[in-house]
């Protein structure tokens, strides 16, 4: 076998690869943005309320309504990726993935909850831009998690 037979073959499998890896990417990121609007707009609405409202029922628990509002949208997710992103790598034993996807979430809404608690109690900020900044790095951190413990735990037709 050749040396440019080997750097072809070599060649044509990460191609494939990165192929895969990128429509997987899309689809999980698909089914996150929509998350992260039901995410984002629940916990606005929850805390803030809708404009000149006065504030939501949630005004005063910034961070369960954080966790309310990530645990609804992680549902969703959870629905998403097993049957759309990841369906062709659904284990049979849902309740072990479902199991395995909840403790990998639980992990996620204590990141985003977690960028919360850090904004108000340590830098004591309590605005919407702030709430929604620590949230938005939150989800960030918690969405690369996520992607890598979906792929390497949770969806692996084990």
């Amino acid at each position: 076998m050749s040396v440019a037979s080997v750097l072809t073959s070599l060649t044509l499998r990460l191609r494939d690869i990165v192929r895969g890896v990128w429509r997987e990417a899309a689809k999980f990121g698909t089914v996150g943005a929509l998350a992260f609007v039901l995410d984002h707009g629940g916990y606005t609405l929850l805390v803030f309320g809708l404009p000149g409202g006065g504030g939501g029922p949630m005004r005063d628990l910034p961070v369960r309504a954080s966790v309310l509002a990530t645990g609804a949208a992680t549902l969703f997710s959870w629905a998403g990726n097993r049957y759309w992103t990841y369906r062709s790598r659904r284990r049979d034993n849902m309740a072990h993935e479902l199991l395995l996807f909840t403790v990998v979430n639980v992990i996620g809404i204590a990141i985003t909850a977690g960028t919360v608690l850090l904004s108000r109690q340590l830098l004591g900020l309590d605005s919407v831009l702030s709430d929604n900044t620590a949230r938005v790095c939150g989800w960030g951190v918690a969405t690369l998690f996520r992607f890598f413990a979906y792929r390497s735990y949770v969806f692996t037709a084990a």
